[in-house]
């Protein structure tokens, strides 16, 4: 439990540094799955802000490609690991919506990222600092639950 604790606090963390919510995630795997941080945080930037018009959460993408780097179909003709990786993917979606109802950013914020009016509002009612930790947080945990299963 310590180490779950531990990534969940290095994933906020790496966010409160101002990495996006996709960086954070992927940033408290990279290691251990062979790609250096700088390389994933790289990768990952485009993603935040749900691909930075409101849609699928960066703390989902995130995820997803941690997803991959582990267990990624990289070989040509090796369905069983791409058809494990699309099925393991749907798994971390559903565990995703049990918690928060949707994978969608400008739903889990009520705002779209999008929009400069509403990325205002965004910003004033401070909803980056205030609700994101906790997708990251969820995210991170997810994953851990997914990987201790096996």
């Amino acid at each position: 439990m310590l180490w779950e604790r531990s990534k969940k606090v290095v994933a906020k963390d790496i966010f409160a540094r101002g990495f996006n919510c996709s960086q954070a995630v992927i940033g408290v795997f990279c290691d251990e799955l062979g790609l250096e941080r700088e390389s994933a945080f790289k990768i990952a930037t485009g993603f935040g802000g749900g691909l930075r018009q409101g849609e699928v959460c960066g703390a989902v993408t995130g995820a997803i490609m941690v997803i991959g780097l582990r267990y990624g179909h990289h070989c040509e003709g090796d369905n069983e690991a791409k058809q494990e990786t699309y099925k393991l993917t749907n798994q971390f979606i559903e565990k995703f919506k049990e918690k928060h109802k949707t994978i969608i950013c400008k739903e889990l914020l009520g705002y779209n990222v999008a929009n400069p009016d509403e990325y205002a509002q965004i910003k004033d009612k401070q909803l980056f600092t205030k609700v994101c930790p906790q997708f990251i947080a969820d995210a991170v945990e997810i994953l851990q639950e997914m990987e201790q299963k096996e």
